[in-house]
């Protein structure tokens, strides 16, 4: 399905503010990967297998639903909705991270987890609007 002219210039906006909102939490992670560096050798403990994993892993699948917000904005139906669902379920997944007392991931790294999952909130928030909706209705 490809999108009406009216209907892509419409969400347009909604859609550059996800882009540079993908482009933000793989800077977050960058900068969490940074700062991993730096910590795996003034204070070791503060740095294990998990956060390089999970601060690698976020930076790349951020920069992956960029290029998905692209498609999104073509008029891809499926991009839109892969995209809906992750940006809702992931902030839940971060949160039980969060509260998880036994998640291996330190106090630092819960904090750089927890502006991503606002990030991504904000995203579902636009993502799931009604206008965004109404540009990509179902098909019949």
């Amino acid at each position: 399905m490809t999108l009406s002219i009216d209907r892509r210039a419409a969400v347009r906006p909604a859609l550059d503010t996800v882009r540079r909102l993908w482009w933000l939490c793989a800077a977050v992670s960058l900068i969490a990967l940074a700062a991993a560096a730096v910590l795996a050798v003034v204070d070791p403990a503060e740095v294990n297998w998990v956060v390089w994993l999970r601060g690698s892993v976020v930076a790349v699948a951020s920069l992956v639903f960029v290029v998905v917000t692209r498609a999104v904005a073509r008029g891809s139906r499926r991009a839109f909705t892969r995209m809906r669902w992750i940006s809702i379920l992931a902030p839940i997944g971060i949160g039980l991270i969060i509260v998880s007392p036994d998640s291996g991931y330190p106090l630092w790294m819960k904090i750089e987890q927890g502006l991503i999952g606002v990030l991504i909130a904000v995203i579902a928030v636009l993502l799931n609007s009604r206008q965004m909706r109404a540009a990509f209705p179902k098909e019949s």
